[in-house]
């Protein structure tokens, strides 16, 4: 559905961000890509969106292919049109607006206007909570709640693809639960794809099926979430545990060096 090859990407035309990182999407899966801060988790999905130019991000090489077609150079409208949606790190709800005017917005680029107020029944289905904040402005609600409308936001353009940054970002441990329980929802109920940046490891591999593991912009790792989670070093370097399961306490450790074949 969606495949990445070879792609290179540079911020200022001086640091090379993405090293070449090919990844596959198949569709109705929940892809997790892992990495920690500065990994490049969050260039990669801002290439594959077309957000080049505010951000001074150039691709140098490399091909962006989702069901047949190019989107290499395509215009981030261009890339919505497509069914491809980015719900950006720290959410970017409109605050001044209300809960129904952030959907509509949402909703902007449906070829058929007439499905919008069936897509937003769907979406006060899974945020039952939004639709008693409908006239609320977005701003005056809680984290938890402001993360719901960014996703609500983004199915309300029908989409193909939702590529969510972080959204487990600022939230306390029960609301982070709720909402990764409703994203997997969604991808059964829906056969929705789901591209998920995370550095909550543990949470983003039980719900999803296949996950790629980024270092300084490349590629180290990928497999199935299950067998990662079972991977010696996953469990040690994203997950925290030892090798007989229990919690390392790195207070303790001077010296925490990655295994010479992250870096290869």
């Amino acid at each position: 559905m969606l495949k990445i090859t070879n792609l290179e990407t540079t911020y200022n035309d001086i640091v090379l961000a993405l090293k070449g990182i090919s990844i596959e999407i198949t569709p109705g899966q929940i892809v997790t890509l892992l990495g920690a801060n500065g990994a490049g988790k969050t260039t990669t999905i801002n290439t594959i969106s077309g957000i080049r130019h505010t951000i001074n991000l150039e691709v140098e090489d490399g091909v962006i292919e989702f069901e047949g077609n190019i989107l290499t150079h395509k215009e981030p409208y261009e890339i919505v049109s497509k069914g491809i949606i980015q719900v950006p790190e720290g959410r970017r709800i409109f605050a001044e607006m209300t809960v129904d005017e952030n959907l509509k917005i949402g909703s902007y680029s449906l070829a058929n206007r007439n499905e919008y107020h069936n897509l937003r029944e769907k979406v006060f289905e899974y945020f039952p909570i939004l639709s008693e904040r409908i006239t609320q402005l977005a701003g005056y609600m809680s984290g938890g709640e402001q993360q719901m409308l960014a996703i609500a936001r983004a199915l309300v353009s029908s989409p193909k693809v939702i590529m969510l940054d972080e959204p487990s970002l600022g939230l306390a441990p029960l609301i982070v639960h709720e909402i990764f329980d409703i994203i997997q929802r969604i991808n059964q109920e829906e056969n929705l794809t789901f591209l998920l940046v995370e550095q909550n490891a543990n949470m983003a591999l039980s719900i999803s099926h296949y996950a790629y593991i980024m270092e300084n912009g490349r590629i180290v790792m990928e497999g199935s979430s299950d067998e990662l989670r079972q991977d010696k070093d996953i469990r040690e370097f994203y997950l925290g545990l030892s090798e007989t399961g229990q919690r390392k306490d790195y207070r303790k450790i001077k010296h925490y060096k990655r295994r010479k074949r992250w870096l290869s």
